[in-house]
């Protein structure tokens, strides 16, 4: 209250319009030398603000009437009516943040906004792209670039429109998705990026919004697109993708006739080890072989865990979900492997099985059972799930062991393929 009533009435009407002193830090451009300011961050994180707010500080001159660092801004978004309902006209819009002596006034005929210092702002759709191909421009607001049909196309010809003034440069706003277009502008030297998670803005958001989509998304791949506000690629040639993931995702497990607790322990306990694989997965075996279902229950890994640590948490895993195995992959440890699992629990249901054959030979059958939608999983499993998205057929992509997946694949050859091998093929005793 001091500071409020220590400044002039003008003061305190300006204030609200002084974006520098309400913004969160992953709202303000970054200082420096660049071409292409990217603030990538969760559904909800103040993105479009960020944006608005850029267009302001690049328009507006220190009186209404001065002009500023831009004349003429380009404002594209996937679609006219999405440039005008949101970038313009929406809560967190130009029109919204702009005060009322430098307020831009809408020409709805001509498409554009006009400042009373003579700047203009261009509506354009990355639907079409063509509409970019001969107008100029000193700056360029960009919003969900992610989601564009014609991402690659509409970016070239904005990049080509972008060359008035000594110093052109854009602001992107965005979701970030698996796209070419997004992954190739956060490559290039001159781009920028700002991030947050949705939770950053907790402020300003409905406590019920944040309530219903962090217990329904919290833990899952899309949960870290959308809300995280992180960039989960999939590797060329990878034997799941993220769509084929949330396709398969359910709220809650059907009633199961097996579960099993499946480990793939890493050759080291010591700091720098992998991580121990501990995959909880369920089957309903009703009906013939081919009908069978699998849940994947949790992802209960540990990290750099001692052989006595990851065996107490795979034998707490399985009491905790009445499995009724445990299986243990006993390429690296052998006999060793069941000895640390006993010494946790004597009487503990224990199979050691041993790879015969490579990760990716092992995962292909598994990652059929996904294309015949006999797998779901429950929420929760965002790390396995990122692993996952980086096993191709020429092998892992991404650092360290798969060992998540190890253990998937290893609980799902002991839920349906070895059973059903070996109901359908009597003399056929494993398929490891």
């Amino acid at each position: 209250m001091e500071f409020l009533d220590g400044l002039s009435r003008e003061a305190v009407l300006g204030l609200p319009y002084l974006f520098d002193f309400w913004a969160m830090e992953h709202q303000l451009p970054p200082e420096g030398e660049w071409r292409t300011w990217v603030v990538m961050g969760g559904r909800g994180a103040g993105k479009t603000r960020a944006g608005a707010e850029w267009v302001r500080a690049q328009v507006e001159g220190a009186r209404p009437l001065d002009p500023g660092r831009c004349r003429r801004i380009a404002l594209v978004g996937e679609t006219q009516d999405q440039v005008r309902e949101v970038m313009i006209f929406g809560e967190s819009g130009i029109l919204a943040c702009s005060p009322p002596d430098r307020r831009p006034v809408w020409e709805a005929g001509r498409k554009r906004l006009l400042w009373p210092n003579g700047a203009v702002a261009q509506v354009f759709s990355a639907h079409e792209p063509e509409g970019l191909r001969g107008p100029q421009f000193d700056g360029a607001w960009v919003d969900e670039l992610a989601k564009w049909k014609r991402g690659e196309e509409a970016w070239d010809m904005l990049q080509f429109a972008l060359r008035l003034g000594e110093d052109p440069r854009q602001c992107v706003t965005t979701t970030p998705k698996n796209v070419a277009v997004l992954k190739t502008l956060l490559a290039l030297p001159s781009t920028v990026v700002t991030h947050a998670p949705t939770q950053a803005n907790r402020a300003n958001l409905a406590r019920s919004f944040l309530d219903e989509v962090m217990a329904r998304y919290a833990g899952t791949r899309l949960g870290r697109q959308e809300l995280e506000g992180l960039l989960l690629e999939d590797a060329e040639g990878a034997l799941w993708t993220t769509a084929a993931l949330e396709a398969c995702r359910i709220e809650a497990a059907p009633k199961l006739d097996r579960v099993v607790v499946a480990v793939d322990p890493p050759v080291t306990g010591h700091r720098g080890s992998d991580s121990c694989g501990i995959v909880v997965a369920g089957v309903h075996t009703q009906g013939p072989p081919q009908n069978w279902r699998a849940v994947v229950l949790e992802d209960a890994s540990v990290s750099a865990a001692s052989p006595a640590g990851w065996a107490k948490a795979a034998v707490e895993v399985a009491r905790r979900w009445g499995a009724e195995r445990l299986v243990a992959e006993v390429n690296q440890g052998g006999e060793l492997v069941e000895s640390v699992v006993r010494q946790v629990d004597p009487l503990v249901p224990y199979r050691g099985v041993h790879a015969s054959r490579g990760k990716v030979a092992r995962a292909e059958p598994v990652a059929a059972l996904y294309e015949q939608g006999r797998v779901s999983h429950l929420p929760g499993l965002g790390a396995l799930e990122d692993q996952m998205c980086l096993m191709t057929q020429k092998g892992f992509q991404g650092k360290g062991s798969p060992d998540r997946v190890d253990a998937l694949v290893w609980a799902l050859h002991e839920l349906i393929l070895v059973p059903g091998a070996a109901r359908l093929h009597p003399k056929v005793r494993t398929l490891r």
